[in-house]
């Protein structure tokens, strides 16, 4: 680590060159073309589509997202016009855009994701996939793969060979070992993994004594998760040799950094981008000061560099 006036910012991340390693969660950021006018989308690294499925979804019903201590509760069901319609309608769009588009894809089953990967195989615009086999908010597929490391090694393993694009897999963190889920993911060979997907919640009004949410129950994000989210992107960043993308209460540039010091490549920004619309733009850009100011000349230097020498308080 050296002073530098101009720090190089870049990662490589399954072989894709990202100006920064600041990138746009799905889910948060719709099919990215929604956000054009409000982020300078040549400012952040990339961004993950909205999750496309086989058919059109219409998600759970209201309500769907309550806000919760330091974080909030969505049980939103993976709404989305599914994978043809989002080709003929949104992608052209998406293809003149100034940042990479990563798609996020789903199924209920695993013929489902590989027919979604097929679909976009045949089109271009996207630089790679990222397998949601996580959320906890739909009654089947989802965190039916992501909590067992058997049935989601056979859903890579069987998705793989048709991806014509980098394999992304994200991972639960609902589980006992994420370090077991991680290594059955790169066994089956995954490219790269993501994580943490949502936290399984609940939340009850004490006045009318019910859930506030119509599904009861929903997957919990905000800065309420970070501690829980760095540990597990450090545990499996060192339990596998392919890059980690980390989330997980991201809300500033220094909590990315740490991110990256627990072992990510990179990081996605997910419910900051509720509160403030621009927060992806606004975290990627604070890199550049914050590396002058630590004299980092190398960004990605940062990966997986956590001093572990115990004793040491800042």
């Amino acid at each position: 680590m050296t002073s530098s006036a101009k720090p190089d910012l870049r990662v490589r991340f399954c072989g894709i060159e990202l100006r920064n390693p600041v990138i746009a969660a799905s889910g948060t950021f719709g099919y990215g073309v929604e956000f054009e006018d409000i982020v300078a989308l040549n400012a952040i690294g990339a961004f993950v589509t909205k999750g496309l499925s086989r058919e059109p979804m219409p998600g759970n019903p209201p309500p769907r997202i309550v806000e919760t201590a330091a974080g909030m509760l969505n049980a939103i069901g993976l709404q989305n016009m599914g994978v043809a319609a989002f080709i003929a309608q949104k992608l052209p769009a998406v293809q003149k855009l100034p940042c990479p588009a990563i798609a996020n894809v789903f199924g209920d089953c695993v013929e489902d994701y590989c027919a979604v990967m097929e679909a976009l195989n045949a089109v271009e615009g996207i630089v790679a996939y990222e397998m949601n086999a996580s959320c906890p908010n739909t009654e089947r597929g989802g965190m039916v793969f992501g909590t067992d490391a058997a049935a989601l090694y056979e859903l890579v393993l069987r998705a793989k060979p048709l991806a014509r694009r980098p394999l992304i897999v994200k991972l639960s963190p609902n589980v006992t070992s994420i370090a077991d889920m991680a290594r059955a993911a790169a066994d089956a060979g995954a490219d790269a993994l993501s994580l943490v997907n949502t936290f399984l919640g609940i939340s009850i009004d004490a006045k009318t004594q019910r859930p506030r949410l119509a599904n009861i129950t929903g997957g919990l994000s905000g800065p309420a998760i970070k501690p829980l989210a760095l540990r597990m992107v450090y545990q499996a960043s060192r339990a596998v040799s392919i890059p980690v993308l980390g989330m997980g209460g991201i809300t500033t540039t220094e909590d990315a950094i740490e991110f990256m010091l627990a072992g990510a490549t990179a990081v996605q920004v997910g419910t900051a981008s509720y509160a403030d619309p621009r927060a992806v733009e606004r975290i990627a850009s604070g890199l550049r000061d914050w590396c002058q100011r630590h004299r980092v000349d190398k960004l990605a230097s940062l990966t997986g560099a956590m001093d572990l020498t115990p004793g040491l308080i800042s």
